[in-house]
């Protein structure tokens, strides 16, 4: 009963498939690749609009590299402080973009609120050689704490960037989660409310080490390249990369995907609600339930082999858990988690 995180799971079936048939032959290396070429077509037709598309194997490569493109060494970026680049990341955006400041700012349930980020620039300098100088606002679709974004939401912090001259990054670890969420298109959650950058997860959904940076104004990805390349992401085996995510952009599978496991953390939800003790935290829209549970529960799922984050300390007799599900999750494994939870 493994719920500690998406991370755990292995690749699907059709991966792994995808894999083995992009190992036949010899291609050219470092993304001169046709495999590479259809990804960038496939991308264009899943984001309706061609698109600056470029495969790296994490997800910390592809926020730092893409924040670092967009955000100079004096730059401030800002986003809120449960944000993965500032919790989960040990200073990655800081190292690629050579000393920009992440500027940490509070939000429900995840999310940042254009009043909040308006306020926050109120108290940079502008044009002083004292003061960081804001360059970017980094949200997360879906956001840490398992909300998502609406594209309207999403506009009105496009709208606070827009008007300060800010570019508007998106990590998208669990953006298939968040879309397959939210009913909308990809295109509709991103370039067309205002993004400029988008982290394209797939590790945490299907594949085995595969993320993409996508630029949708070509034209702000102009030293990308060189950044992947001396960072040391710019794979010679490329191919195997963009196999990967062409396994998963094709025939939807990235949002079947994603959808089984927003339904498995639906099924976990709606057990939970009504045994007493237990609280769910905020509004489950992708794959993660955050819960206060007894402490007696946990000591009895755990001794069951239940494996799940603490979110916070003990307090009152209860502690806050994250449980993560993944396409791979075992239906089983909720059906035994929620009847130890009853006991």
């Amino acid at each position: 009963m493994n719920f500690a995180s998406d991370n755990v799971w292995g690749a699907a079936p059709e991966m792994l498939a995808a894999l083995a048939a992009a190992n036949g032959g010899a291609m050219p290396s470092y993304g001169e690749d046709p495999l590479t070429e259809r990804l960038a077509e496939e991308m264009a037709r899943v984001f309706e609009r061609p698109v600056a598309v470029f495969p790296v194997i994490s997800g910390t490569a592809a926020n730092a590299l893409a924040l670092a493109t967009i955000t100079p060494p004096h730059g401030a970026i800002l986003c809120h402080e449960d944000a993965h680049i500032v919790t989960d990341e040990c200073g990655a955006p800081e190292f690629f973009t050579q000393g920009a400041r992440l500027a940490t700012l509070s939000g429900h349930n995840g999310k940042l609120a254009p009043e909040t980020i308006g306020q926050a620039l109120s108290r940079f300098v502008i044009g002083s050689a004292h003061s960081s100088q804001p360059a970017a606002i980094s949200i997360t679709q879906a956001t840490e704490w398992g909300t998502c974004y609406r594209p309207e939401e999403i506009a009105a912090l496009a709208a606070v960037a827009r008007h300060h001259g800010l570019k508007l990054h998106m990590d998208g670890a669990r953006f298939a989660n968040a879309i397959a969420s939210l009913g909308c298109t990809p295109a509709e959650a991103t370039w067309k409310a205002g993004v400029d950058v988008l982290s394209f997860g797939a590790t945490k959904n299907g594949a085995l080490a595969a993320e993409a940076v996508i630029f949708f104004n070509p034209q702000d990805a102009h030293d990308f390249e060189f950044r992947r390349k001396r960072s040391g992401h710019l794979a010679s085996k490329l191919r195997f990369v963009s196999a990967q995510l062409i396994c998963a952009l094709e025939e939807n599978r990235w949002l079947a995907w994603a959808a089984r496991a927003n339904a498995f953390a639906r099924a976990l939800t709606g057990g939970l609600r009504g045994i007493d003790g237990v609280e769910i935290v905020c509004a489950v829209e992708a794959n993660a339930v955050f819960a206060w549970l007894p402490q007696s529960m946990i000591q009895r799922l755990r001794a069951e082999g239940a494996s799940f984050y603490d979110w916070s300390a003990p307090a009152g007799g209860r502690t806050l858990v994250r449980l993560v599900t993944s396409f791979a999750t075992p239906e089983h494994d909720i059906e035994r988690f929620l009847e130890i939870a009853c006991q």
